[in-house]
């Protein structure tokens, strides 16, 4: 049965696109940390990062920097964050964040962005994406 994550990566759900390639896909967290907050997620079903293969784990975490790279050029930043944590869907995914303090990854905090900005959000690291 398909997770949640590849049902929004193939369409049948929509989502804040930032960024994708035949085997990955990003989108905005709808309930974000940050203003940025991306959800990186591999096209193939895995539950938890760490059974992948290495090759398709190695190739993740550099989709996962490109991405990093938009975020950070869409959003001036000093870091961008990653935090792997995978219990609430069965489907390895990476959060990133962009950061100007460890403080700023704090998942008790969210912000509350309109359907606007959400879109904004998406369409400006997508762009920053497509540069890179």
């Amino acid at each position: 049965m398909a997770t949640l994550f590849s049902k929004i990566a193939a369409g049948e759900i929509p989502s804040y696109k930032c960024a994708e390639d035949d085997r990955f896909y990003a989108f905005l967290d709808i309930n974000p940390v940050v203003k940025g907050h991306t959800l990186v997620v591999p096209r193939k079903e895995t539950d938890y990062i760490f059974d992948m293969e290495d090759d398709e784990l190695a190739a993740f975490e550099v989709f996962a920097k490109k991405v990093a790279k938009a975020i950070r050029a869409a959003f001036p930043c000093k870091k961008v964050a990653q935090v792997v944590l995978g219990l609430e869907v069965n489907h390895a995914h990476i959060h990133l964040f962009p950061i100007n303090n460890e403080a700023d990854v704090d998942f008790k905090k969210h912000v509350k962005l309109s359907d606007e900005e959400m879109k904004d959000t998406a369409d400006k690291i997508f762009e920053a994406f497509k540069k890179l």
